[in-house]
């Protein structure tokens, strides 16, 4: 999968408000991002509502990056709609996007009138309905657990694990071999008072620390019932969360590089309550995008 980390660089950055690529403000600051260096812009799918309309936006307002979708529930849209979608978008921008799928869970399934069934089984008919229409080497699944990993290790380019540490890649990374294409997201809150840095992390991902998928994995990471708290203890936070200066930014990115990741998705999380984008901590990390 040489091509999809040439095009993605080795960092990139994830947001959840670049799911509000229908702002005028949005649109402005993926541009300068665009200017800044960063060559791949990653924004959730969430309930997969509106994303492949946002996914359109931010093509056209960058126009040297590649989008990915990290990641897309696949109950939101079917395989045929997905597949058209990313044809049109080839068609206007050219093959500047990757898309990441994941399961959701069954109330995401259930409010679409779907069976959630087996989730690695439900992956993989969707993947099958997909066939050609996205290419292998432009799909990454939203996997943890090994099942899930093989799956797309076998049918994708790769995978993008939400919530893990150098330590989950490392591991995968000795299991799997060097060809799946690895892209861990991780956390970054440039925030030199430790105690600030921990309260804004977890106004940011604590509520996904209740998630059963993430428990179960942070379990096999060794983290126990004393970390799986509301919010998560400082231990788990300060592992799965980069804070402090961009050089310790820096600092957890060459971990996970180290432990064999291919590229790193970082989410920076803003001061709890503070309005609008991160521009001044996006500008500030772009050094990590040359």
């Amino acid at each position: 999968m040489s091509e999809l980390r040439e095009n993605l660089g080795r960092v990139g950055l994830w947001s959840m408000q670049l799911r509000s690529a229908g702002r005028p403000q949005v649109r402005e600051a993926v541009a300068e991002l665009d200017d800044l260096g960063w060559r791949a812009i990653w924004m959730p799918g969430l309930d997969g509502a509106g994303a492949l309309d946002d996914v359109g936006r931010l093509l056209a307002a960058a126009p040297h990056s590649t989008v990915v979708t990290g990641v897309l529930n696949i109950w939101g849209q079917s395989a045929a709609e997905l597949g058209a979608g990313v044809a049109a978008f080839d068609a206007a921008y050219g093959p500047r996007t990757v898309i990441g799928l994941g399961v959701g869970n069954r109330a995401g399934a259930a409010a679409r009138g779907q069976h959630y069934g087996d989730p690695v089984d439900s992956m993989s008919r969707y993947l099958d309905e997909l066939g050609a229409a996205v290419p292998a080497g432009r799909l990454l699944l939203g996997a943890l657990g090994r099942r899930m990993a093989d799956l797309a290790a076998a049918r994708t380019a790769g995978w993008h694990p939400f919530l893990v540490t150098p330590e989950y890649v490392a591991a995968q990374r000795a299991r799997v071999g060097a060809t799946p294409f690895l892209a861990p997201h991780q956390a970054v809150v440039l925030e030199s008072d430790p105690a600030v840095a921990r309260e804004t992390a977890r106004a940011g991902i604590g509520a996904f620390i209740g998630f059963p998928a993430y428990r179960a994995n942070l379990r096999r990471l060794g983290f126990t019932d004393d970390d799986l708290v509301p919010g998560g203890s400082d231990r788990l936070i300060d592992a799965l969360v980069a804070h402090g200066s961009a050089d310790d930014v820096v600092r957890r990115v060459r971990e996970h590089l180290g432990a064999g990741a291919d590229h790193v998705a970082l989410h920076v999380i803003d001061t709890p309550g503070s309005s609008g984008l991160p521009l001044a901590q996006w500008r500030e990390l772009a050094f990590l995008a040359r």
